[in-house]
């Protein structure tokens, strides 16, 4: 590799100039970045004093704050992987230390085990002093930094040792289109747990940015006090955006649509939006051209776990309905069906590293090439479309098979909505919905059935709807950690519901 973002991150303190701030439930925490650098060599040196050396691994089992962040840059400076754990997820036990092979498990979780140290002892730790240098680290393409972990549908999350040369990889492509710099600030919510998140806070200290890091649940109210230029967002949270955004601009009838519309996107989101980032979900295209129309210009794009990014658009390359061109770096492959795999010159890996027998090989050609498990085409000019997932194909008993995706999409577009996911059941398609408020609107959850109905084919529409009595949310399990429904899930939780025919809304 001509260049190494790791290798420079861990050789060489960031410029000045430049902070990192922490907005959460409590009092903002901002650092500059060359402070903030400073405390994990800090931290770095005290955990060497305990014993970690390279090719050893600690987990972190927490909420997004300032020691998550301190104990990722430690760990990379020592050479030392670490194992992010989503927050509520996993107990902070003898067992979880056992199974990933961790010398050290980081929580804020109580705990009474020898090896699980609190998050307050981080900042400890980060705030004893040492002058003694740190040995020279240094990365190789297929050094793994760090396991992650898949959001998992169903059962125990796989992992995936992601290498040094897929984050290089990732960091430049992202670079060469947005050209992150001085004068930017990159606002972040979703768990530090996903590797992605903590790419922006490489991109930082490598490129010379300021950076906020917040909650899912602070989002909105920290976006306010931030004013950043980037907002690094997935599409469940700009539609909560949007559904702000409208209900201001309701407050004002009388004034003129369009500014009323881009003077309240400029009260939630500040004046100095340079651009708005998705991806991780589909995106409705009704809500990127709503941003579109608020000023504020959004770019989807697509990836997963085990690619990372593969595709962006960008400022100079964008076609709406399509999800970007290959990166620097990718090569997307379609069969004759139009099944996606992608090809990394430097893969996240090439297997799971805990996972059940058979899921790599379901999953990673030899070589690293991913089989994602989408369908999609590509235009001549190489801009990719996403139109569905294999699993997204439902049977109706019948002998027809129903693509659900578009059907979800169409009723995704009411604001009563927030998710919807479709299953087949007695030779008609039933819908599980998501409302976006409590109690639930079904005055317009039912007025958006009717019009859906109205807009698909005869074999495409929704028998019944299905209203969940609360939103799907992470903690009762039924989205993801990047915000997407779990499909199996869902079903699992509203199964009675779903095969008794007297229930639900009805066209």
């Amino acid at each position: 590799m001509t260049h190494s973002a790791l290798n420079h991150l861990v050789t060489t303190p960031p410029a000045p100039g430049h902070h990192i701030t922490f907005r959460g439930a409590g009092t903002p925490r901002t650092l500059p970045l060359e402070e903030f650098y400073a405390l994990s060599g800090n931290l770095a040196r005290q955990l060497r004093a305990q014993g970690l050396r390279p090719g050893d691994r600690i987990g972190i089992l927490a909420a997004n704050c300032p020691e998550w962040a301190l104990l990722d840059l430690a760990a990379l400076r020592l050479g030392v992987q670490t194992a992010g754990f989503e927050a509520g997820k996993f107990p902070a036990d003898a067992a979880l230390l056992k199974r990933y092979g961790l010398r050290l498990l980081f929580t804020d979780q109580d705990s009474d085990h020898p090896a699980v140290l609190p998050m307050t002892r981080v900042r400890e730790m980060a705030a004893t002093p040492a002058d003694e240098p740190l040995p020279p680290v240094s990365y190789g393409p297929r050094d793994a930094t760090t396991l992650k972990f898949t959001s998992g549908s169903t059962g125990t999350p796989k992992g995936l040792a992601a290498t040094a040369g897929s984050i290089d990889s990732s960091l430049r492509a992202v670079q060469e289109m947005f050209a992150h710099g001085p004068g930017d600030e990159l606002f972040v919510f979703l768990p530090l747990s996903l590797l992605q998140q903590r790419y922006w806070m490489y991109s930082a200290l490598c490129f010379g940015h300021d950076l906020t890091i917040s909650t899912y649940g602070t989002a909105l109210a920290a976006l306010r006090q931030t004013r950043p230029t980037v907002v690094m967002g997935v599409p469940a949270f700009y539609d909560l955006a949007r559904r702000q955004i409208e209900a201001r601009v309701a407050r004002t009838p009388d004034a003129d649509p369009a500014d009323a519309l881009r003077r309240a996107a400029r009260h939630l989101f500040g004046d100095r939006i340079r651009y708005l980032w998705t991806g991780s979900a589909p995106a409705a295209p009704d809500t990127l051209s709503f941003f579109t129309a608020c000023g504020l210009p959004i770019y989807e794009g697509y990836g997963m776990n085990e690619t990372c990014i593969v595709t962006k658009n960008h400022p100079g390359a964008r076609r709406e309905g399509s999800v970007g061109r290959a990166v620097t770096g990718k090569e997307i492959l379609l069969d004759a069906a139009g099944n996606i795999s992608v090809r990394s010159d430097f893969p996240v890996g090439t297997a799971y590293t805990y996972a059940a027998p058979g899921a790599s090989e379901q999953v990673f050609a030899p070589d690293g090439t991913v089989r994602t498990g989408d369908i999609g085409h590509l235009d001549a000019d190489g801009f990719l479309y996403i139109t569905g997932r294999a699993d997204d194909v439902v049977s109706l008993g019948n002998g027809r098979n129903i693509r659900v995706r578009p059907v979800e999409d169409r009723m995704r577009q009411s604001p009563a909505i927030a998710e919807c996911v479709l299953f087949a059941h007695g030779g008609e398609l039933v819908a599980v919905v998501s409302p976006a408020d409590v109690p639930p609107d079904r005055t317009a959850i039912a007025a958006r059935l009717k019009s859906a109905n109205e807009q698909g084919g005869r074999h495409e529409r929704i028998g019944r709807v299905i209203v969940a009595d609360q939103p799907f949310t992470i903690e009762n399990g039924l989205l993801s950690a990047q915000y997407k429904p779990l499909r199996p899930r869902i079903r699992e939780a509203f199964l009675a519901r779903i095969e008794d025919p007297e229930t639900g809304l009805t066209a």
